[in-house]
């Protein structure tokens, strides 16, 4: 008895140990720095740029937006590509302060450019993370840094894989960005490719046991 208590001690031990000595097979992430002169551009001269891995199932994008705007009609927008169907994303938009003015769209090859949500003043914020949030099961959520302005909208198992930005209306307007930084960071997972998510079931099953063991040695001696 005491040896298998033991057991089931060490087993619980060791397990999230060995995990946490390995990578996360279930888990992708990357970070992207964007330039600020790629903004000063306009969305007929955008080059989309591939992401090292492709983001399915279920993935967040974070925005740090710490951009010096230099033309009050200038923006700052970021679009994420379908890795699977050509023409198929989703536009965030940013436009400069005061008004910092936010957009989300989403671009179906078939449907066309439909618009989710559309803030003209105080849109963004500064110091606060603009996510996007998806999931083949709940569709997108978007969350303006200050509260979830996009929620529940049907992307169709969309796989993040590339991403595009730019910032000018016209081919006469000024410089959309000065300087600063626009930092976005893509994080996925897909649980059923970890062998580590079922370790819960693991500990539960081998408590589960002990407390029966138990019971049986239990009845026996009574």
């Amino acid at each position: 008895m005491k040896f298998l208590i033991l057991f089931l001690l060490a087993m619980s031990l060791a397990i999230p140990a060995y995990a946490n000595e390995h990578s996360n097979p279930s888990l992708s992430l990357e970070n992207i720095s964007v330039p600020p002169s790629d903004f000063n551009k306009m969305r007929e001269d955008i080059t989309i740029i591939p992401l090292k891995n492709e983001h399915p199932v279920s993935w967040q994008v974070t925005i740090i937006n710490e951009l010096l705007y230099s033309n009050p009609n200038g923006n700052a927008v970021l679009r994420l590509y379908d890795a699977k169907i050509e023409n198929k994303f989703v536009e965030i938009g940013m436009g400069s302060p005061p008004e910092r003015k936010f957009w989300v769209a989403i671009n179906f090859p078939e449907e066309g450019y439909l618009p989710a949500t559309r803030i003209d003043k105080n849109g963004w914020f500064d110091g606060k993370d603009v996510v996007i949030a998806y999931g083949d099961s709940h569709g997108i959520m978007v969350n303006n840094g200050q509260r979830t302005v996009v929620d529940g909208i049907d992307l169709k198992n969309f796989v993040v894989g590339g991403y595009s930005v730019y910032g000018i209306n016209e081919p006469t307007d000024p410089p959309a960005i000065n300087s600063g930084t626009f930092t976005v960071g893509v994080m996925s997972g897909d649980a059923s490719k970890n062998p580590f998510h079922y370790y819960p079931f693991f500990v539960a099953g081998g408590v589960g046991a002990l407390i029966g063991v138990l019971l049986l040695t239990k009845r026996r001696s009574s």
